[in-house]
This record gives C-alpha cells, sequence and structure tokens, in this order.
C-alpha cells in the first residue's frame, strides 16, 4: 500500500521533468503528503496537463457523498476486474510526481522507513484518475495510485509497493490510444531495487499534521539499505 508520500522539488523543475507548462500552478516542498488532500496530478498524452486532485478516487458512478474510506490505492492484480477502477484504467490514467514515500516496519512499533531513487530525483506513480459531480453540482477530480508486490528492498518492510513507472513507460502510460487492459497491466511492475534507497526517520511521519523538512532526515538508526 502506499499512504504517504512527499513532494519537495519546485514546480519548474517538475514541470520541465513530466512535460507539462506550470501556467499559475504553486507547488510548496510537501513532506508528509497523505489521503484526501489535494495532489499534483499529470494527465493527458498529447499536451500534458498538470493540476490538482484529490488524493482518495470517488468514481463518476457514484451518486451520493462517499462515506467509505477513500481509494487511495488500486492493486494492479485486480485493477481490471473492480467496477471502480475498469474504466479509469482504460481512458484516465495519470502520472503522481513524488520524490519519496513512506512505508512502516513491520512488528517495529510505528517506525518509519522513507524511500526513494537513488539518485535522489522526481518519479512518478502510476494513477488513475476521475471525474465526480457532487450533491450541488460541485466538480470532484480525485485520483488512486496503484500497488503492486514489493520488490527485494520493500520485502523487509512491506509486501506491497507503489507502482513507479520507469521514465520511458511514462508517456505508454499517458497514451490514450492504448486501451487493452493487459497491455497497461503489464507495464504495472515493481521498480528495481537497484535503483532505490531506503532509510528510517522520524515518527513524526506517524501524524498527517506534520510537515516539514525535519521528517525526511534520517533517524539516528539511519540507512537500511
Amino acid at each position: 500500500m502506499c499512504g504517504r508520500y512527499s513532494l519537495i522539488a519546485e514546480i519548474g523543475q517538475l514541470a520541465l521533468r513530466f512535460g507539462f507548462d506550470a501556467y499559475d500552478l504553486e507547488q510548496p516542498p510537501r513532506y508528509n503528503i497523505a489521503p484526501t488532500q489535494p495532489v499534483l496530478a499529470v494527465r493527458g498524452d498529447g499536451c500534458r496537463l498538470a493540476s490538482y486532485m484529490r488524493w482518495g478516487l470517488v468514481p463518476s458512478a457514484t451518486r451520493e457523498t462517499p462515506s467509505d474510506p477513500p481509494l487511495i490505492n488500486a492493486r494492479a492484480e485486480t485493477v481490471t476486474e473492480r467496477p471502480s477502477f475498469r474504466s479509469a484504467l482504460l481512458r484516465r490514467r495519470c502520472l503522481i510526481p513524488a520524490d519519496g514515500f513512506y512505508e512502516w516496519q513491520r512488528d517495529s512499533g510505528r517506525r518509519p522507513v522513507r524511500i526513494t531513487m537513488a539518485s535522489g530525483e522526481p518519479f512518478a506513480f502510476a494513477g488513475l484518475w476521475d471525474m465526480w459531480r457532487d450533491p450541488r453540482g460541485h466538480i470532484v477530480e480525485s485520483c488512486t495510485i496503484i500497488t503492486t508486490e514489493a520488490n527485494e528492498l520493500l520485502q523487509p518492510i512491506h509486501d506491497r509497493m507503489p507502482v513507479i513507472l520507469p521514465e520511458d513507460v511514462e508517456p505508454l502510460w499517458l497514451d490514450n490510444g492504448i486501451q487493452d487492459g493487459a497491455a497497461l497491466v503489464s507495464l504495472l511492475a515493481p521498480y528495481p531495487s537497484e535503483a532505490m534507497t531506503a532509510y528510517e526517520v522520524s515518527t513524526l511521519v506517524n501524524s498527517a499534521a506534520n510537515d516539514g523538512p525535519e521528517l525526511i532526515m534520517p533517524a539516528q538508526q539511519g540507512r537500511l539499505m
């Protein structure tokens, strides 16, 4: 699963990396992004558009204000089967930029670990998005992050990880001409362990109310891998 992540890079750097026009977008450093918050998402296979969406998918077919826990993750193994995700997989895919994400070590008393690229560079989660009109007529755009089985780096920490798309696969993921579910699912593989690193961080991450640079500093125990 993926329930928290960070995005610290400034908007100009992200615009260059992901090929969108920043326009009037602002992206202050965010060290502890949590479900239901607005998150940066990139869509479009021609002219790419970046916007902010609610993290926690609300399917367009939803009739009333959702009361269930938000759909923050979609499992790659069942994404073609669940009605909440099937249509979005074929027609509404997006990139969700990040530069790190958090998981909690098993049987550790909620000790968090931050996972990043070994290079420290931003990357993209594979995401799905949808548009819902609430009972008052307001349009809500929302998204979810796809997860897959953990790679070797993550296995000692958690059995799942978010799907991180290699940069050369990102255009395929955004290509609206691809509507073959099996072909799309084949892109949703665990990211190579050797390109990633992980280190323990402060338990301040455990509260979504905390958001500052101290959250990504290594804990005394330091690097895990």
